[in-house]
């Protein structure tokens, strides 16, 4: 029964990619995608966070610096443990001839790039409200461009956002609260 589900749910994920990803994008889309990707590597991170340690006052960039530190802390072994025990292949080597980006690593659930724009994009929306909106069509456009290119279902983004967005909200709640 679980495993009917499973392999029902695993099929609708594969029509979804299908339907965005596609081999016949024009051009800027497939660049457009490849840019917002990029940005989820993780070196905005870094300029960010000397943007924000610049900008802010002391004892609110400290803060912010723990809660954006202990969030990856408590993300990236997350993000390993599963990628390792799930072992999802990934659609660029089962469903189409490539994607669009050579991937970093060999299974694609959790995406990894979704789960770190959502801790990021979740911290600063809790720090600065004001921004939530941006923070959070920034993370989304990461997430949707990983399957746009072609190395992530969308139901490793979503699981990758949630994740992401868990581990952020508990780093704030142990910084704050303790």
């Amino acid at each position: 029964m679980a495993n009917n589900i499973l392999t029902r749910l695993a099929k609708v994920d594969e029509q979804l990619f299908l339907s965005v990803f596609n081999d016949a994008s024009p051009n800027w889309v497939k660049k457009s995608a490849i840019g917002l990707s990029k940005t989820g590597d993780g070196g905005l991170y870094v300029v960010l966070f000397i943007a924000l340690w610049w900008f802010t006052e002391q004892l609110h960039f400290q803060q912010l610096a723990q809660c954006l530190l202990l969030g990856f802390a408590i993300e990236r072994p997350i993000y390993f443990l599963a990628k390792k025990r799930i072992a999802r292949v990934r659609p660029c080597d089962c469903l189409v001839k490539s994607a669009y980006l050579i991937p970093s690593d060999q299974f694609s659930l959790p995406s990894g790039h979704s789960a770190g724009a959502f801790v990021v994009a979740t911290i600063l929306a809790i720090y600065f409200p004001e921004l939530s909106f941006v923070c959070f069509m920034w993370a989304s456009g990461v997430a949707i461009s990983r399957v746009v290119i072609g190395v992530h279902y969308p139901a490793d983004v979503l699981i990758g956002a949630a994740m992401g967005s868990c581990c952020a909200m508990l780093a704030v709640m142990v910084v704050e609260y303790l």
